[in-house]
């Protein structure tokens, strides 16, 4: 079906970073699916929006702004839920933004958190390059790597919730093995749904390569129970692992159950029996009971970290219950008191 010229220019959400400019967009009235390039419209009588540019800022959509996206699907226990129709986004109707890095899809449940993301948009089509083909971002994807496993350590930083530090200790890991002389290290977000300013500071905080699931072909890795996400995670990891570093730090977005995480937990097993891992939690039970989790898929626990560590009489009950060090990885050494 015949479409409509865009400006070369027009605006990109993050989650497109790895497609190349293009010298003409055109987007063609069809159905868009996961990974698609799709142009969209925020309706005249909308609110403003802001969402994550490629670059990683933040960018505003004005009403009346046509845009690029892609459908994707998306499950949080802080933000918002929300997943592709289906038979893929219909031209012509009304969708939502589900996340800063341009997931569009139907919203299935809302949440109080403010959201400058959250808003109705028009589907206007899928986007073709120069030559007639339709554009998805698993075309950009990494590709493929068959060196052997440089047999590196591998830190993982997992969490109770959303929210709960699982970035700040992902940067504190960073930082220390900096401060050790390690300066080729990998970082990894392996699940959730991506954003390019975590990327950027894992690579601030001395990351010589940050990834993420755009990297390897996929805009997030919800929904839980996803056909071939197992592929997905063992094509990352053995990426990773290939490439000579002194050490991979993993990042898993959302909580223990969530964005695949126990699928990824056992791809990562069976190339790493023992990782050594970092848990941010929010409080003390939370964080017994991953403890528990964990021990039935026969990880272990290294430290404890997280809002749970924020006083010395939170962090001490931390310890007592799971038998495994505390400590506050947001806060400089003695700005807990003489306890610390």
């Amino acid at each position: 079906m015949t479409g409509r010229n865009l400006p070369a220019d027009v605006k990109r959400t993050s989650v497109l970073r790895r497609v190349p400019s293009l010298a003409a967009v055109q987007f063609r009235r069809e159905c868009g699916e996961e990974g698609d390039v799709c142009a969209f419209e925020l309706p005249l009588n909308a609110f403003p929006v802001t969402v994550e540019a490629t670059t990683g800022r933040l960018m505003a959509i004005l009403p009346g702004d046509v845009f690029l996206a892609t459908p994707g699907h998306r499950q949080s226990t802080k933000w918002v839920d929300g997943e592709i129709p289906a038979g893929g986004l219909t031209p012509g109707e009304q969708y939502w933004v589900l996340a800063d890095c341009g997931l569009v899809g139907d919203l299935v449940g809302n949440s109080p958190s403010e959201k400058g993301h959250l808003g109705r948009v028009n589907y206007l089509g899928r986007v073709y390059c120069e030559r007639g083909g339709a554009l998805n971002i698993r075309q950009f994807a990494l590709s493929e790597n068959s060196e052997p496993d440089c047999k590196k350590s591998v830190y993982l930083v997992l969490g109770t919730s959303g929210d709960a530090g699982k970035t700040t200790a992902v940067l504190a890991i960073l930082r220390t093995l900096r401060m050790q002389g390690q300066a080729n290290v990998i970082a990894l977000k392996a699940t959730g749904s991506p954003l390019f300013e975590e990327i950027s500071r894992y690579l601030d905080f001395g990351a010589a390569h940050a990834f993420d699931c755009i990297d390897f072909g996929l805009p997030a890795t919800d929904p839980s129970g996803r056909k071939g996400i197992s592929e997905v995670f063992d094509r990352m990891l053995d990426y990773c692992l290939s490439l000579p570093a002194d050490a991979l730090v993993v990042e898993c977005g959302g909580d223990l159950f969530g964005a695949n995480v126990p699928v990824f937990l056992t791809c990562l097993r069976a190339r790493r029996p023992d990782p050594k891992i970092v848990l941010a939690a929010h409080d003390a039970l939370g964080a017994l009971g991953a403890t528990q989790v964990l021990a039935e898929m026969g990880l272990a626990i290294n430290m404890i970290t997280g809002p749970c560590t924020d006083t010395p009489t939170f962090r001490d009950r931390t310890e007592a219950l799971c038998g495994i060090p505390a400590l506050n990885l947001l806060r400089s050494p003695g700005e807990e008191g003489n306890s610390a």
